[in-house]
């Protein structure tokens, strides 16, 4: 595995240990793609994916939850604040929430930073999530940047191991069988595998053959915990978005030109009603 190094003055093809909010800023002169941009530009037009580039909003309540649980599970993260008060609305208590998050710190309230301590505990608890994530074995959140046919890529990997597989830590409301199929479709996870396992092997880092794996773990008692990976057929259609997105990230970016949405002279009626429709014999 290539060690991380300091993020030079120009950015070269490689991995790079640098704070989350430089990555998220996106270090590459004339921008970049990264896996979040591609699930959006897969799922929406190109004009709300620029938008979206340009107008980023602040991390909402439960991301810099997701955050905190990411900081004791990976050991590496923003320091989790305990702001102790009955009342979080009061001016004293919401200018030193500020003051936290400006800080590049969470601010947690007593049952939340409870419930983020019991949720590592469970975690390290599970043999095969424990083993994927131990401590030693590999390193948490480093930036990969590569290029690939003309257009600069870039993601930030939750955990590289020694071995060359890279492993996800992701909070869910659910980690039923039948929850997590419909989450990974809406959240494009099938798309974040493949993105995230071409930058490891264009840059040399991970081991063709172990697909990246998803430590997943709900946030209610007793926080259990999933670890699987996309089958084949999902990382297949994860590989098909990916392209559309990079061919469209490309063409848009060379002609500044990000249209919304196609013509639509008419609107048909979803397909599961002509099919009832159909079905009535009418």
């Amino acid at each position: 595995m290539t060690a991380a190094v300091e993020a030079p003055a120009e950015v070269e093809p490689g991995l790079y240990n640098i704070p989350a909010e430089l990555y998220h800023s996106d270090p590459i002169p004339g921008g970049s793609l990264s896996s979040s941009g591609a699930r959006k530009l897969a799922s929406e037009c190109p004009a709300k994916f620029k938008h979206w580039l340009d107008n980023r909003e602040p991390p909402k309540k439960v991301l810099e939850f997701g955050t905190a649980a990411h900081s004791l599970v990976l050991e590496d993260g923003p320091e989790l604040v305990l702001v102790d008060a009955a009342r979080w609305d009061t001016n004293a208590i919401k200018a030193e929430l500020r003051s936290i998050r400006d800080a590049g710190n969470i601010p947690l309230k007593r049952h939340e930073l409870d419930q983020v301590k019991a949720m590592a505990a469970a975690l390290r608890a599970h043999p095969e999530a424990a083993r994927l994530l131990e401590s030693g074995n590999g390193v948490a959140e480093q930036s990969a940047f590569w290029e690939d046919r003309g257009v600069w890529r870039r993601s930030r990997f939750d955990w590289l191991r020694n071995d060359g597989q890279l492993v996800d830590y992701k909070t869910a409301r659910s980690c039923r069988r039948e929850d997590l199929e419909k989450a990974f479709n809406e959240h494009g996870y099938h798309q974040q595998q493949d993105f995230y396992e071409a930058g490891g092997i264009a840059l040399d880092l991970i081991d063709p053959e172990r697909p990246m794996q998803f430590v997943l773990q709900e946030k209610d008692p007793p926080y259990l915990v999933v670890v699987t990976t996309c089958d084949p057929m999902a990382r297949e259609i994860g590989r098909h978005l990916n392209e559309v997105a990079l061919n469209t990230y490309a063409i848009c970016r060379e002609n500044d030109e990000w249209p919304g949405y196609l013509e639509m002279p008419m609107v048909p009626l979803p397909r599961w009603v002509e099919r009832e429709y159909a079905g009535d014999g009418r």
